[in-house]
């Protein structure tokens, strides 16, 4: 089984084929598809650490669909000044599919 990691909006996943991940928002359409070089690379016999990515290795990914995590209530409040301020925010994610890892 060969298995890979791959770094995108600040954060790093480990991925391998045919897998399903939530990550932030990308600039794509529907459908279309992308590469990442990965920084680490490994299947049953051997493991490669790239520096800082593995050369000649690539993972296609494919995105499936956009959309918006659960809502983050944040609250401001200052105690005997009559302040109190409250809102929500909801994350835009990417829904993407790993296609292939080629080494």
């Amino acid at each position: 089984m060969k298995f890979a990691v791959i770094k995108t909006g600040g954060k790093q996943y480990l991925v391998s084929e045919g897998e399903m991940l939530e990550v932030e928002m990308l600039k794509l359409k529907e459908g279309e598809k992308m590469d990442f070089n990965p920084l680490l690379l490994a299947d049953d016999a051997s493991v490669k650490v790239g520096k800082p990515e593995v050369p000649g290795a690539k993972v296609v990914v494919s995105v499936v669909s956009h959309g918006k995590g659960e809502k983050i209530k944040v609250i401001k409040f200052h105690r005997k000044v009559r302040y109190k301020k409250t809102y929500g925010h909801r994350q835009p994610f990417t829904r993407i599919k790993i296609e292939k890892i080629t080494a």
